[in-house]
């Protein structure tokens, strides 16, 4: 029996490989959201806590200059919590408020929301309300110049759920990452067999080619 040509014993072997590239897919989706799962349950949640303030014009200033000063002092609100007594009030370093405070004003009206994370909702809590304080006490030293104050519109109430992802929603993004992955995978891999399949077929091209024969030369008769 004669051994099956290069070209069949590769469509026998891709053949062969078919239905491992089916469970490429499966395995990607089961492999992410096991990772997602894992690190949702081993991850600290986070809580989050917000604060609002207003910004007020004096007797004599322009009410439209309140919406300015607010959205200056939504730049500088963790730089002014840092130089004054927030981290104080909140029992908290100054790096701790840089890294998980944020302030974000309105574009309509002169308020500002004073968001602050913690692994803790009472300190999340603190953290916000002593910031928004520290806005407070210093609108009130530079009023005379400025014109505006800021004023406490809302304390920052105890959240009761974490903000961060739980591990069922972490499961659900990693499933969709891994899947992701391995479908990119998938149309990556044909195209390296295709390349892989044109130089096999080249080689074999050239080997069943035969090369030019060689010439003998003939003796030339002898003359008499």
């Amino acid at each position: 029996m004669s051994p099956p040509s290069p070209r069949r014993a590769r469509l026998t072997a891709a053949a062969r490989r078919t239905p491992r590239r089916f469970l490429v897919l499966p395995a990607s989706v089961l492999i992410g959201a096991a990772l997602g799962a894992g690190y949702g349950v081993v991850k600290t949640p986070q809580y989050a806590a917000t604060s609002y303030v207003i910004v007020v014009p004096g007797e004599k200033s322009d009410p439209a200059a309140a919406l300015g000063f607010a959205q200056a002092y939504g730049r500088v609100a963790t730089d002014i919590a840092v130089t004054g007594d927030a981290q104080v009030w909140a029992g908290v370093p100054a790096a701790t408020l840089r890294e998980n405070v944020q302030a974000a004003t309105s574009p309509d009206a002169p308020m500002i929301s004073i968001t602050a994370r913690s692994t803790t909702p009472g300190k999340a809590v603190s953290m916000a309300d002593g910031v928004a304080r520290a806005l407070v006490l210093n609108s009130t030293h530079v009023s005379g110049s400025t014109g505006v104050k800021v004023v406490q519109f809302s304390r920052a109430t105890k959240p009761v759920a974490p903000v961060s992802p739980s591990a069922s929603l972490s499961a659900l993004v990693g499933g969709c990452a891994g899947g992701l992955l391995g479908g990119l995978a998938l149309l990556v891999r044909p195209q390296r067999a295709a390349r892989a399949e044109a130089r096999h077929s080249r080689q074999a091209t050239a080997a069943a080619v035969p090369g030019p024969a060689v010439g003998q030369e003939q003796p030339e008769p002898e003359t008499v």
